[in-house]
């Protein structure tokens, strides 16, 4: 590897990084593409992604930095260099969970530009000061003003559910309102965030502006491409490769496995998360990087507000684009959440119906999903549960049907004071499901069979194990469990694995519906 290669790891501005001799995905085509065919524009994409460093090459283009583009796309595109007047606006430092904190930002925000412009302070009102402020460059320069707003939505997010969050959103809406009558004095306006927002009026009021966040175009505009993943980064390939002792296909495989499979609209090319391929290139070790960096405040606070459904969110969840799209802090829809974090992404889509399945993009993702849930919703401390995992895979490798369910009732063992008893069923399914595919193995709840839908089915290598799981209802054990025998039987659960080869399993698992957790078990082999 030449060690002279430096890779921008957390590397924010666009300047720097390029002075730093930084390897640089050259993403300034799209740049061009969107100062020459547009003016307002909304993208939406997870966090550690390059949004930020995204905006901050628009940025220096802006500024007519024609020496910071040498041997990138946007030298031999642009013929004509001009510099502009930049506003460049940024949530994403703040956290705005209590009050007074986004005025704070905003004060901090115009007051430094309005010192660099010479512009005396009318007034206190946020909004005025920015119009006041976008006024005074345009007559100032003679030129449109270009207007970059970074993590629009953050102090939304990180005060969901508080008593902020009214707030928070009504200065929000007001500190943006003078954008939708200042057309003219726009030159160009890029709004950037993890989730679009509704009941935001910056986009009802903005009706021109336009949501790039799935059109096909612009679907590797942040992040890295495969083809991109290809290009740029041989040397480095090559030495996780070495230090791993693997094949340099055996490591692009594992890399793919593990980073890979963002799909931003259906039909286009994947997209590794960035910020997780470059720290795993440097460290040359697989590590779950994105969740090292945190987990969204918001995304935890929306799985502790609304019930635990599991199957409308995994297992390929199908949905129309108007479903995940747009996020509603008043619904309980958490497709969008979900989504946007990066947590789900596009696998497939239906041209006729015009359905897209979701799910997990890549191994990482997948795990620390799990990993976020059941921390809310298993009592197990997280240690044991982690050790308890290992234990079941020996199990289930061993076909050892009591040791794998007496190990998940234990971490089930209390029902959290979270969830309802008419929540129950639902509750222990998903839980039950989370815990094995922590386990590795290929996992599907409410998997469909010609006459119904078994629970939780879970394959190994030998074997397969159908899980049917019931509630007792105040009736007999025995009898509840024998039930769900009998149901996986006449529904034909097991049926369509009978050509595999691999050894069946019937499993009827009975929970109280009083939140007293597992009762019991009972299972065969299949005939």
């Amino acid at each position: 590897m030449d060690l002279s290669r430096k890779l921008p790891i957390g590397i924010q501005d666009f300047e720097d990084l390029r002075r730093r001799g930084c390897v640089y995905v050259d993403k300034t085509a799209f740049v061009y593409k969107l100062a020459t065919e547009g003016k307002p524009y909304f993208l939406s994409r997870p966090r550690r992604f390059g949004k930020s460093l995204l905006l901050s090459t628009m940025e220096y283009y802006f500024l007519g930095k024609k020496e910071l583009f040498t041997g990138l796309a946007l030298e031999k595109l642009e013929k004509n260099w001009t510099e502009y007047p930049v506003l460049k606006i940024s949530f994403g430092g703040g956290s705005y969970e209590t009050n007074g904190r986004l005025s704070s930002m905003m004060e901090a925000i115009l007051s430094e530009y309005e010192k660099h412009y010479a512009l005396q302070k009318k007034s206190d009102n946020f909004a005025v000061r920015l119009r006041d402020l976008i006024f005074h460059l345009n007559k100032q320069t003679g030129k449109q003003v270009v207007i970059l707003i970074d993590e629009y939505a953050k102090p939304i997010l990180d005060a969901l559910y508080t008593e902020h969050e009214e707030a928070n959103r009504q200065e929000l809406r007001n500190f943006y309102s003078p954008l939708k009558d200042l057309d003219k004095y726009i030159r160009f306006l890029f709004i950037t965030g993890i989730t679009k927002v509704s009941h935001v009026n910056i986009f009802s009021g903005l009706n021109q502006l336009e949501d790039i966040s799935l059109d096909k175009a612009y679907s590797s505009i942040c992040g890295i491409s495969e083809s991109e993943f290809e290009n740029y980064f041989t040397p480095e390939i090559a030495a996780l490769a070495q230090e791993q002792e693997m094949t340099i296909e055996e490591t692009k495989e594992k890399l793919a496995q593990m980073y890979d499979g963002y799909h931003f609209t259906h039909n286009v090319e994947g997209v590794y998360n960035p910020f997780c391929l470059l720290k795993c290139l440097k460290s040359k070790d697989f590590g779950s990087y994105w969740f090292e960096s945190g987990t969204p405040s918001f995304l935890v606070k929306t799985l502790q507000n609304q019930p635990l459904e599991l199957t409308t969110i995994i297992n390929g969840r199908k949905a129309k684009e108007d479903q995940f799209k747009n996020y509603d802090p008043d619904s309980k829809n958490m497709l969008p959440v979900i989504y946007q974090s990066g947590y789900l992404t596009i696998k497939g889509f239906e041209k006729t119906s015009r359905m897209y399945t979701l799910d997990f993009p890549n191994r990482e993702i997948e795990e620390g999903f799990i990993n976020v849930l059941l921390k809310k919703f298993v009592s197990v401390p997280y240690d044991d549960l982690g050790l308890a995992i290992a234990n079941m895979c020996d199990a289930l490798e061993q076909n050892d049907i009591d040791k794998v369910l007496a190990i998940i009732k234990a971490a089930i063992a209390d029902l959290p004071t979270v969830v309802k008893k008419d929540m129950c069923e639902n509750y222990y399914e998903s839980v039950t499901h989370l815990i094995f595919r922590l386990s590795g193995y290929r996992v599907v709840s409410e998997l469909q069979s010609v006459c119904g839908r078994s629970d939780v089915v879970v394959a190994t290598k030998g074997s397969v194990f159908i899980f049917e799981l019931k509630m007792d209802k105040g009736r007999d054990f025995d009898e509840v469990a024998t039930e769900a025998l009998e149901q996986i039987s006449a529904n034909g659960y097991a049926d369509r694995f009978a050509v595999s080869g691999k050894q069946l399993f019937k499993i009827g698992v009975v929970f109280s519906s009083e939140g007293k957790g597992m009762l019991g078990w009972k299972y065969k082999t299949a005939a």
